[in-house]
């Protein structure tokens, strides 16, 4: 792969993990919450359901959504059944306080748990599915070697999507003291539930094309 391709393929996975979508706005919700440090655990979650969908992207998953309209349509549902439980779920936590930045979370989520919803929540978005299996072969030099070629790849957009989750953390840790009112803190959980809600309901009008 050229030095050209590589920068430009670079500045298009730039300005796409730094759009906010539900990634961000689950490291949004974790740092003010838990703590922008704990925060890297559910963003490792999420860059390894990247992986995962590197991988499949790989061997022609993208194809086959894109072929069956029943398996893009049973992906669909799940991934935005499951931000739509992540909605509900922080709406009706809307009336408990935020973590100050020098308070501890009342009752924080073990490791295993962070972890976990990243990766689920990665690997239930279909259109990150899409959006890997029309990214990655425009930047792939089809008389060189593929495998090289993926790793370089896959290595720099999970570097930078890991990087802007965590800047979004930080940003989140930050407001976390301003948003520590039960009053707002109420808005706040509830203004990310609804956006949850809402992603998902949006990925059921998306269409594998």
């Amino acid at each position: 792969m050229n030095t050209p391709l590589y920068l430009l393929f670079c500045a298009t996975a730039l300005a796409a993990v730094f759009t906010p979508g539900p990634a961000v706005m689950l490291a949004l919700q974790n740092s003010t919450l838990y703590g922008w440090r704990r925060t890297a655990l559910s963003s490792l979650g999420n860059i390894s359901g990247l992986l995962v969908l590197i991988s499949a992207s790989a061997i022609g998953l993208g194809a086959i959504l894109r072929a069956s309209a029943t398996l893009f349509l049973l992906l669909k549902i799940c991934g935005a059944g499951y931000l739509i439980y992540l909605g509900i779920k922080q709406w009706r936590a809307g009336g408990a306080k935020l973590r100050h930045a020098k308070a501890a979370p009342e009752t924080p989520p073990n490791a295993a748990s962070l972890y976990r919803e990243g990766l689920l929540l990665a690997l239930s978005n279909p259109k990150a599915i899409l959006f890997i299996t029309a990214l990655f072969p425009q930047f792939i030099v089809h008389d060189q070697p593929l495998m090289p070629q993926l790793v370089l790849l896959s290595l720099t957009f999970m570097s930078m999507s890991f990087s802007a989750l965590m800047t979004y953390a930080l940003a989140g840790h930050l407001v976390g003291g301003n948003l520590a009112d039960t009053m707002q803190s109420a808005r706040f959980r509830r203004a990310t539930g609804g956006l949850f809600v809402a992603m998902g309901a949006g990925l059921l009008t998306l269409k594998a094309q």
